[in-house]
């Protein structure tokens, strides 16, 4: 293939914008706030399920306390009853009165025991309001963090968006003043060598593969006519001639 020297050189510059943009990529790719967002969000999730339970124990205890406490109300207004009916008068039977005297008792001793259940039940369910207060404020300060960590991430993007858009246009308008023929030998080469598809031959040295050539590729790169396109033989490469190449 052959091509004018300028329009060889050209393909450094389009070489250029292709780095460029692959940088860009890797940029956009790599952000410490994607790492960052990615710590943040499992944490989050850690701590909404730690939530979510503490929530759920805070609503049994809830339901517990209701019935103990609505056993102990049922226990005290039978006692008032027995109470009110031996205060009467109108027990007057010993026997009757011995067992109304021993159920007091017992009710009193039922009502103590579940007044005992009532106040374990009231300290694990302030334990889960506790817990959940102390992981709403949790969830809250980490979600904050996700929230900021997600601005500056799509400001990042943002700003990358708008860089690779002024890169691919101002490789539109360089590949233009291109051959065709030469920019695809170009784009397939450099699709199958790491993104690089023409290197400068600087100081007999191929910046592609970084290997120097040898005299009998010196030799026929000097004997090949200046439009000529010429390639590399270790990395296959399009090699570009300039002033600094040593030939």
């Amino acid at each position: 293939m052959n091509a004018a020297p300028a329009d060889q050189i050209r393909l450094l510059d389009v070489q250029n914008l292709d780095v460029r943009l692959t940088q860009l990529a890797h940029r956009r790719k790599n952000l410490p706030e994607l790492a960052e967002l990615t710590t943040l969000e499992a944490d989050l999730t850690q701590q909404r399920d730690l939530l979510v339970a503490a929530q759920t124990e805070e609503s049994d205890t809830s339901r517990e306390q209701t019935k103990a406490e609505q056993d102990v109300d049922q226990v005290r207004q039978r006692a008032a009853r027995d109470q009110k009916r031996l205060d009467s008068g109108a027990v007057t039977s010993p026997k009757d009165l011995e067992s109304l005297q021993r159920e007091l008792a017992s009710l009193a001793k039922r009502q103590g025991d579940l007044e005992d259940v009532v106040l374990e039940v009231m300290e694990r369910r302030e334990a889960a309001q506790e817990r959940v207060r102390e992981l709403t404020e949790r969830v809250g300060a980490i979600q904050g963090k996700v929230d900021d960590a997600t601005a500056r991430r799509d400001a990042a993007h943002a700003e990358i968006d708008a860089e690779v858009a002024t890169v691919n246009k101002e490789r539109e308008l360089t590949v233009a003043d291109i051959p065709e023929a030469l920019v695809t030998l170009y784009d397939r080469i450099r699709s199958k060598q790491g993104g690089v598809g023409a290197a400068r031959l600087y100081q007999r040295r191929c910046e592609g593969c970084r290997l120097e050539l040898d005299i009998t590729e010196l030799n026929d790169v000097r004997a090949a006519a200046a439009d000529a396109v010429v390639r590399c033989e270790n990395c296959s490469r399009i090699l570009v001639r300039t002033p600094d190449s040593g030939l």
